[in-house]
């Protein structure tokens, strides 16, 4: 089955806002490049960088617990490692989340912006080495099925932004609905190769839009009323890096 990349981002501060690249380059056994590098805690999580394990989402400010991150613009320099974040009345935020200072100024930032729905404190922190703050244990590059998305639209009668699904890859060409039967498969991406992991179960964060940030189509209820599950894209594990970019052939091997 052909299919081609419409467009990939990434998520530098996990359930803030997407990035879009026009290329990358995938690492054999690593998550998608600059992903989920940082995480804000919403209140102690557990999570020790001396010993990283997975760490439910619900430990961090993250759009199925607090829609109001979406309020949030924010962009990552990589050259630099300055954070960027900007919101409706409020002055704009820069700094480097490295260091302490950045740090704290982020969380003050963020907790005059978040207001009462935070619990908090509110921590930053960094995954350290290749660790990364993903949803699943095995969330290494994920891809989302713009035909898939599209029937949903129509099921449902109105549209849905993909990047509700906060997905590595957005692709056109495949029948919608095909890649929830494709786990072990083999997949080309690009100049990499890859093995499908499993498909995506979806949650609360998928109710958000990431316009306005407000929670406004029960997406996780529409999935299982129509189709009868909850998946929505598919994790991939890359066996062999290489470029990837817009307009790349995706498909199975």
């Amino acid at each position: 089955m052909h299919a081609r990349i419409a467009s990939l981002y990434r998520h530098p501060i996990k359930g803030f806002t997407p990035e879009r690249l026009s290329s990358v380059d995938l690492v054999a056994g690593q998550c998608f490049p600059c992903d989920r590098l940082y995480a804000v805690e919403d209140g102690p999580s557990g999570f020790d960088p001396k010993a990283p394990d997975h760490i439910s989402k619900m430990k961090f400010a993250v759009l199925a617990k607090i829609p109001a991150v979406a309020k949030a613009r924010t962009d990552y320099d990589e050259a630099t490692s300055v954070f960027s974040a900007r919101a409706e009345g409020r002055p704009d935020f820069a700094g480097d989340l490295r260091g302490e200072a950045g740090r704290r100024a982020f969380e003050a930032w963020l907790a005059d912006l978040l207001g009462d729905e935070a619990q908090g404190p509110l921590r930053v922190v960094q995954g350290p080495g290749d660790y990364r703050f993903m949803d699943s244990r095995s969330g290494y590059v994920s891809i989302v099925n713009l035909a898939s998305v599209r029937d949903l639209e129509t099921r449902i009668g109105r549209p849905v932004d993909p990047l509700r699904f906060r997905a590595n890859l957005y692709v056109d060409g495949w029948p919608a609905w095909a890649e929830n039967d494709w786990e072990g498969r083999a997949m080309r991406v690009g100049q990499a190769r890859a093995e499908v992991l499993k498909p995506i179960v979806r949650c609360a964060a998928t109710h958000v839009d990431p316009v306005t940030a407000e929670r406004d189509i029960e997406i996780v209820k529409a999935l299982f009323d129509h189709y009868g599950h909850m998946l929505c894209g598919i994790y991939l594990r890359v066996d062999e890096g290489g470029a990837v970019a817009e307009g790349d052939f995706v498909g199975l091997d």
